[in-house]
């Protein structure tokens, strides 16, 4: 890391750190206009480690100076919304980084989803939902208290992200495969995605890390595309993930006392931002346990965000 002995007070950094990939921004300070982007590999310290994350982050930050062709300094303030960092030793993990490398002159560490209030909704409060590789939903009131359900990670909950709904519609192709479940044409669709013909090949797929966490992940598209199109297995399962996810996100609704009524949504995350079908099923879903949204924003970079809280740091 070549850091530039000349501090940039005029610029800002922000930064979304997630489960699949980080992207950093590095933006002016005073009007917020992104000068670089740097993307990298997965930051969540409780899915990759602390020494990968550090090394994603720091790779993505370095590129988006790179990329904005401008020396690596020490800015103004930098704020980070990464998946992972609840607990205190999370939190304490990054701004040991932050101050080791001269981040910023003030850091501030949240969970990813706090960056979608900022960039999703109209006026920085509401409901905001991540359906990634991974899935939460956290809520802020107008007067800043703050809410959440889910998170648990992929052994004990991520209900509605893209990872359960793939590993929902692999468990579902093996049960027919068995002749032990309902036939499904999830079975093609998979093996054409493995280029086999043979079903048992799953297993070394997903046993010997061919298919990690993320690229099982990457499949819900796959599950999708064929509840879509009609095939009664993928749809019910679809529908038995998506549900979960509104009763997760209902339920911090109901905790931090949010109006049920006209309530702002912010959306983030691949499987629920790029799949119009998917995102429909939600907001159904929500309506379905009595949660009418007002605005609802898909949000394709919650790293802007984050470059909206940076700047607030700075004002």
């Amino acid at each position: 890391m070549n850091l530039s002995p000349t501090p940039r007070p005029d610029l800002v950094i922000g930064i979304d750190g997630g489960g699949t990939h980080t992207v950093a921004l590095v933006a002016e300070a005073a009007s917020g206009a992104v000068l670089g982007r740097g993307t990298s590999g997965p930051s969540n310290i409780q899915a990759v480690g602390v020494e990968v994350a550090i090394r994603e982050l720091d790779a993505a930050v370095g590129r988006a100076f790179g990329a904005a062709t401008l020396a690596r300094s020490k800015v103004a303030a930098a704020c980070l919304g990464l998946a992972g960092v609840d607990l205190a030793e999370g939190l304490d993990v990054i701004r040991g980084w932050a101050d080791t490398v001269s981040l910023a002159g003030k850091v501030s560490v949240a969970n990813d989803a706090t960056l979608l209030f900022a960039a999703g909704t109209p006026e920085g409060w509401g409901l905001a939902v991540i359906a990634g590789t991974g899935s939460i939903a956290f809520t802020l009131d107008r007067n800043g208290k703050d809410g959440r359900a889910g998170g648990w990670g992929y052994l004990l909950g991520d209900e509605g992200s893209a990872f359960m709904v793939a590993l929902s519609g692999l468990r579902a192709a093996c049960r027919a495969a068995d002749k032990a479940g309902p036939p499904t044409g999830l079975v093609d669709a998979f093996l054409a995605q493995l280029g086999t013909t043979d079903p048992r090949d799953f297993i070394p797929a997903v046993y010997r890390g061919v298919w990690d966490r993320a690229a099982i992940a990457a499949l819900a598209p796959v599950v999708l595309g064929a509840a879509e199109a009609g095939d009664a297995v993928a749809h019910k399962l679809v529908v038995q993930q998506v549900t979960e996810l509104g009763k997760t996100a209902v339920t911090a609704v109901d905790a931090n006392k949010l109006p049920r009524l006209g309530l702002p949504v912010a959306l983030a995350g691949g499987l629920v931002v790029k799949s119009e079908f998917y995102r429909r099923l939600f907001l159904e879903s929500l309506t379905g346990f009595g949660v009418h949204p007002g605005s609802v924003r898909a949000v394709e970079d919650p790293a802007v965000g984050a470059v909206v809280m940076a700047r607030k740091l700075v004002s």
